[in-house]
Parts: structure tokens; C-alpha cells; sequence
């Protein structure tokens, strides 16, 4: 291993990473990642982060494996384009293609991004039913030639349930394996408290995200704190908390498509990064990370067979639920409210 290697090592244990062991790590050996729907906005914005190094370190080579729809095989062919002459050392090579076979052999993780959008007059069962399609498709593709080991995070919504949908058509593939994202919802979180106590991002831990990717969600801070004071403590109002605070973080991204006029990417690309980064890599020692991940009915009294946002921690490339977190009857009546939205979505997708 490379000296500058051993220092990035290091660097990652004074932070409390969880790192894996260094005798079986080789960041010569480049990691396989599709990113479907590449060529569209968060896909975008996501290629170039991870060819920075955002996602698995600024040192761990890559191969791209890019996925687009045929009618979209122009802009794939320029964001390649784009990325070869970003010069990016960590790209060993680029696999661009509008076969999903091909997209998803040999990988070692999977960022599944493109969705179908909610379109005018669309109700949550129509999206669900145009993207049980998608999934269904891309969950067989996984199946069939992704490595066994394979990580999957689904960015495209509904995420928790799109990423059941894939994992229910995977069945060699462990239940583990497949994730959707929540950390956007924890940045979100996270940045609404910063402003608020005026404190720096980077001095909040432990924010986490309940439930589904939805107006649903239950963003907790029982947990939190603001460098050594509880969150509670810290922002003192608890109006605020239970009040303007939920709704903010829930109805974020619509607040950003009434002023831009086009759904957040760039914050969602950067998220999926975060995830991705602390499930290879690990979290900071005492430190959670939200990941949606299909339940087993042992995980807080949620039901089974759902994919359902939770506390994590994550060490050696896996994941584990925080256990012995207490809840109070507010928690549990929120925690429930998102449960039963998700057994409801998964009622409509599967029974399609």
C-alpha cells in the first residue's frame, strides 16, 4: 500500500471512521458503479462527484458504468465527452450504455436514479405503477449480473418503495444489499438547525430520519446534539420543533422546485455520495447515518417487508441499525403515520 494511502487511513481513524481492513483494501482495484439515468440532472451532478473522489474516497480508482434511455443516448454520449476531458485520475474507464445488462454486469454498486417524475394529473398510485415497471426491470438486471455483493442505493422516487420493488426481483441478492436515500433528508435537517442556532454543520450529530422519503417522514432530533449540548437543549423551543421545523424538511424540495422551477439535483447528488461513502467506508464512531433499508419486523416494532428509514451505523462495508434508542408516545405515533404509508405504497406496487 501506498504511503499516501496509509496517511488517508489514518486521516479516516483520527475522524472515528470505521475503516475497513487494511490488508484487503486496494484502491488500484477500481470499483464498479452504475449510475442510472446518468445523463439527467442528479445523474449529472453525481458522475463528476464521484469522479472526484466524493463517493469512495479521493484516492479508490472507479469504472463508470452509465445508463440512459435510448432517446437520451446524445447526452450520455456528451457527459462522457464531459468527463474524459475532466482528466479525472480515479476514472480507470467508462461503460456508457442504454442496456441495463450491460450496465449492471460486473458492479459493485449501483446508484439507481432515473425514475419516471410525477407528471400533471399523476396520483402517488399512477407513479408508483409507471415506475414498478422500471424497477421490476432493473431489479432482474441486478439479479441476474451484479456481483452478489453489490450495494445498491435507490435515489429515484418514491425511493423506499422503488427500492423494494428492485430487491423483491432480485431474490439471489441479500435483503441488506438494497437502500434508498434519506441522507438528504438528514442534510436538510441538519442545515435548517444550523441556521436556526447559528452553528456549523459540521457541530450536529445525530439528526435522523424516520420512515419514508415523503411528507410522511419523521426527522428526529431526541438523539441530537449541537456539539455538547442536546439539540432540545440547544434551540430551546420546542413549538419550533414539533411545529415549523417537520413540515420544512419534508416540504424542502418542493420549495426548491416553486423557486427554480426544477427539482433539486446537485444537494441529492451530493447525499447519495454521503451515503455511499459511509456504507463502504464507515461513520464516524457514535455517529448515525439515515439509510432507508427493507425491514425484517425486529427493527423498533416496524413491520416486515417495507423499506423504512432508520438511525444507522456503519463499519467493514455493512450496515446495523442504532438498537435501544427510546421513543416517546410522540415518536411512536409519527414513526407508525410513515410505517402505514409504506405498507400502503407497497400494497399498490406489488399487487401491479
Amino acid at each position: 500500500m501506498q504511503a499516501e494511502d496509509m496517511k488517508y487511513i489514518q486521516k479516516l481513524k483520527l475522524l472515528g471512521r470505521h475503516f475497513p481492513q487494511e490488508s484487503k483494501k486496494d484502491e488500484s482495484i477500481p470499483i464498479r458503479v452504475a449510475v442510472t439515468g446518468a445523463a439527467g440532472q442528479i445523474g449529472f451532478f453525481l458522475c463528476f462527484m464521484i469522479a472526484q473522489g466524493r463517493m469512495f474516497g479521493p484516492y479508490q480508482k472507479v469504472i463508470l458504468h452509465l445508463l440512459e434511455l435510448p432517446a437520451a443516448e446524445g447526452p450520455l454520449k456528451g457527459l462522457v465527452m464531459e468527463l474524459k476531458d475532466g482528466a479525472f485520475p480515479l476514472v480507470a474507464d467508462i461503460v456508457p450504455s442504454t442496456d441495463v445488462n450491460v450496465a449492471f454486469n460486473g458492479i459493485d454498486a449501483a446508484v439507481l436514479v432515473g425514475a419516471r417524475p410525477r407528471g400533471p394529473g399523476m396520483e402517488r398510485k399512477d407513479l408508483l405503477t409507471a415506475n414498478a415497471a422500471i424497477f421490476k426491470a432493473q431489479g432482474e438486471a441486478l439479479d441476474k449480473y451484479a456481483k452478489k455483493s453489490v450495494k445498491v442505493l435507490v435515489v429515484g422516487n418514491p425511493a423506499n418503495t422503488n427500492a423494494l420493488i428492485a430487491s423483491h426481483y432480485a431474490p439471489s441478492l441479500p435483503k441488506k444489499n438494497f437502500t434508498a436515500l434519506t441522507r438528504l433528508d438528514q442534510n436538510r435537517a441538519v442545515s435548517q438547525l444550523a441556521d436556526k442556532t447559528s452553528s456549523r454543520v459540521e457541530d450536529i450529530k445525530n439528526v435522523v430520519i424516520w420512515g419514508n422519503h415523503s411528507l410522511t417522514q419523521y426527522p428526529s432530533v431526541q438523539y441530537g446534539k449541537i456539539g455538547d449540548q442536546s439539540i432540545i437543549k440547544a434551540v430551546a423551543d420546542d413549538k419550533y420543533l414539533k411545529g415549523e421545523f417537520i413540515p420544512k424538511v419534508a416540504k424542502r424540495g418542493g420549495e426548491i422546485i416553486s423557486v427554480m422551477k426544477k427539482s433539486s439535483a446537485a444537494s441529492a447528488a451530493n447525499a447519495a455520495c454521503d451515503h455511499m461513502h459511509d456504507w463502504f467506508i464507515g461513520t464516524k464512531q457514535g455517529e448515525y447515518c439515515s439509510m432507508g433499508i427493507i425491514t425484517d419486523g425486529s427493527q423498533y416494532g416496524i413491520a416486515a417487508g417495507i423499506c423504512y428509514s432508520f438511525p444507522t451505523e456503519c463499519r467493514n462495508g455493512d450496515w446495523t441499525v442504532v438498537k435501544g434508542l427510546e421513543l416517546n408516545a410522540y415518536d411512536k405515533e409519527l414513526i407508525t403515520k410513515s410505517e402505514k404509508e409504506l405498507l400502503d405504497e407497497r400494497k399498490m406496487a406489488l399487487d401491479m
